[in-house]
């Protein structure tokens, strides 16, 4: 079984800066790849960036220049760094990985909030 275990979510001002952490943890045999989804009421799940296990980056569009998405292979660990956040990157964020365990399967976060507010 694998878990990921999110952190870092909370209330920061508008042009604030907040990082998020995902820890994976279980019977892991290798990961390929990682990433941050962010959902909000009424809309579809949608990719913020995701990172492969050779490095490669992906970024959505609205968030490019100010998120940077990174990995600690050793920790099994993905962070989020979120600079210049706007009131429209508030979501509940979740992270993912596409993992080889005792098959391939891709796991869930449980969600943390992002409020961008005044």
């Amino acid at each position: 079984q694998v878990q990921l275990v999110e952190s870092g979510g909370g209330l920061v001002q508008p042009g604030g800066s907040l990082r998020l952490s995902c820890a994976a943890s279980g019977r892991i045999f290798s990961i390929i790849s990682m990433g941050w989804y962010r959902q909000t009421p009424g809309k579809q799940r949608e990719l913020v960036a995701e990172v492969t296990s050779d490095g490669d980056t992906n970024y959505a569009d609205s968030v490019k220049g100010r998120f940077t998405i990174s990995k600690d292979n050793a920790k099994n660990t993905v962070y989020l760094q979120m600079n210049s956040l706007k009131p429209e990157d508030t979501a509940v964020y979740y992270c993912n990985a596409d993992i080889i365990a005792t098959g391939r399967l891709r796991s869930w976060g449980q969600g943390t909030q992002v409020t961008v507010s005044s």
